[in-house]
């Protein structure tokens, strides 16, 4: 269920934060708006291979309830942490500062990768998803060789 467009940005943030922790893709979607604008910042050419497919720009909230299934398909669900450092807020926007921690569910390697996500909501929805992470970190964790 969305969040009261009254509601202020940090509220809406720890929400959806608590959503993530949750790990349920469709509660977690409840919370982007119809359509949006949502980017990674991984090079274009390596978006939507087959070891990493959760890695693709995305437009919908359907397309954001598909991301947080693929992401937790291809994770061990039993070894996955986020630290959140940092809460930044001006006025509708956020940016959410920490470090995940997981492990390859096709290659059983752990790897921690820093990130950064400038979210923008309105009416209390998510119109903007932008992550900036270490995509080496991830990329590595996933290789198996075969590319």
């Amino acid at each position: 269920m969305p969040i009261a467009a009254s509601t202020n940005t940090r509220t809406v943030v720890e929400e959806l934060l608590r959503r993530i922790g949750e790990g349920d893709p469709e509660n977690i979607a409840e919370l982007y708006a119809e359509r949006g604008d949502w980017k990674l910042n991984w090079p274009e050419s390596e978006h939507g291979r087959t070891a990493t497919p959760w890695i693709r720009h995305r437009s919908t909230r359907a397309d954001a309830a598909a991301h947080y299934r693929e992401l937790a398909e291809h994770h061990v669900p039993e070894q996955v942490a986020t630290e959140i450092e940092r809460i930044l807020i001006d006025g509708n926007d956020a940016v959410v500062i920490g470090e995940i921690r997981q492990t390859a569910r096709s290659t059983g390697r752990a790897y921690r990768a820093r990130f950064a996500m400038h979210l923008t909501f309105e009416d209390g929805l998510v119109t903007r998803h932008h992550i900036y992470e270490d995509s080496l970190a991830v990329a590595q964790a996933f290789d198996t060789g075969d590319q």
